[in-house]
């Protein structure tokens, strides 16, 4: 059976409700507008929590904004700017599931249709109301025999729909859920990227921070191998705001502490320390999951390097205690995690990668002994893999080889390279 992927817009495709974000162009000059946006972000807000329904409150915010069909064309390009970063970077599963992947929204199509067609959606699979306008092109009302546009909406859609597949819904809001209420999905994802409702995560099959989450838990083609809303970052000590509202942006799953809790040992994958705070080494040697450690101010003396390099983790320090390396530091920790550079790095061979695109990273880390490149190359060469570009840079005992091959490959290829002998940390990116 075919899965089919029916996705809503308002705050789920989009960081936005985009009937909020008309009336802020559309009022834009009006005395009372303060007054006015603050009711149709009530309305919306209560369809959404299943407070009052989807019908009062799209005839109530329609009413209220005062629009015509120049607001619609500066609305689009505001949206066209606001698609959700995660739906984004991964335009490429929206063009391999074109016959599969709706949009299905309480919205509208005028501003819906321009917006999600460039992600490869086709416009037969766009369901959505539609405005009523008058001869001089203002918004009067919409489409009232629209499903779409009463209570229930969306389940009334699917059973005249009739779908013949596996259903999968993900959306941020009741009517959303409803889908799964009514038995007609298989499973129901609450997207939170944009906003989280309780009223709706509560009763979810999943909750996805990302659509690289509800991709990964799927085992569907994505941007990135491991979304980053499941790599713990944790933060120690007296740490400026700037550098944790980088991390956070980045999507990593943030923890502030005062100290490094034991509990956090086996999960952290990313570690971000205020000045003079000490790392024990008996905890360090248990965080298997560590991949680079941010250190605001002069390491030396606080994190036995030694040790990281022998776990294969990369640490970036703030020698000179300069302002802009609370900036500096978590962004060189995100470069790591997100394209394999160690540029500046106080303890591993310094290289700064090209981008990576449409092809997958590997990165091998490994003790610096002959012949190990000799073995690297020869499971490529078993394999028939294709590279596309390879680099080598050791320091010391360590070395960091990263080669980029094409997609089609057997994952048993994946197990020997981590068999090789000596080798520390294996780890892939995937564009």
């Amino acid at each position: 059976m075919k899965n089919y992927y029916i996705i809503d817009f308002d705050s789920t495709f989009t960081q936005v409700e985009a009937l909020d974000e008309l009336a802020m162009i559309s009022l834009e000059n009006h005395p009372n507008r303060e007054k006015i946006y603050q009711q149709i972000e009530d309305y919306t807000n209560l369809a959404m929590e299943g407070k009052i329904s989807f019908r009062e409150s799209l005839a109530g915010r329609v009413k209220l904004l005062n629009a015509n069909k120049s607001h619609l064309d500066k609305l689009v390009l505001r949206l066209k700017k606001k698609v959700s970063r995660s739906f984004e970077r991964n335009k490429d599963f929206f063009k391999k599931n074109e016959d599969t992947a709706w949009i299905v929204s309480g919205g509208f199509k005028e501003f819906i249709t321009p917006v999600v067609t460039p992600y490869h959606i086709k416009k037969e699979n766009i369901y959505a109301n539609t405005f009523k306008f008058d001869d001089a092109g203002n918004i009067i009302g919409y489409d009232e025999n629209n499903p779409l546009s009463e209570e229930g909406g969306k389940v009334k859609l699917l059973k005249e729909l009739n779908i013949e597949g596996r259903i999968f819904g993900i959306g941020d809001g009741y009517s959303d859920f409803q889908l799964k209420e009514s038995g007609l999905i298989e499973k129901f994802f609450a997207f939170t990227e944009n906003i989280s409702r309780k009223s709706v995560t509560e009763k979810a099959d999943h909750i996805t921070p990302s659509f690289d989450e509800f991709l990964y838990v799927n085992d569907l083609p994505r941007a990135i191998s491991y979304p980053k809303n499941r790599i713990l970052c944790l933060i120690v000590g007296d740490v400026p705001a700037i550098a944790v509202h980088i991390l956070k942006r980045d999507g990593f799953s943030v923890r502030i502490k005062d100290s490094f809790e034991e509990k956090y040992t086996k999960d952290v994958g990313l570690l971000l320390l205020g000045q003079d705070i000490t790392l024990n080494d008996e905890q360090l040697s248990r965080a298997d999951k560590l991949k680079t450690i941010g250190y605001l101010g002069e390491s030396k003396e606080k994190i036995n390097r030694e040790l990281c390099t022998e776990k294969g983790i990369v640490i970036f320090d703030d020698k000179k205690n300069k302002k802009r390396n609370a900036e500096f530091i978590p962004r060189r920790m995100a470069d790591f995690i997100n394209n394999g550079d160690t540029d500046m790095s106080r303890n591993f061979p310094n290289l700064t990668l090209p981008k990576l695109t449409h092809a997958h990273r590997l990165l091998h880390i490994h003790k610096n002994v002959p012949g190990i490149m000799a073995q690297i190359n020869n499971v490529y060469a078993e394999n028939s893999v294709n590279i596309i570009s390879q680099f080598l840079m050791t320091r010391g005992n360590i070395g960091y080889a990263v080669t980029d091959i094409h997609s089609a490959y057997d994952k048993k290829m994946l197990r020997q390279l981590k068999q090789i002998d000596n080798t520390i940390k294996f780890r892939i990116l995937y564009k």
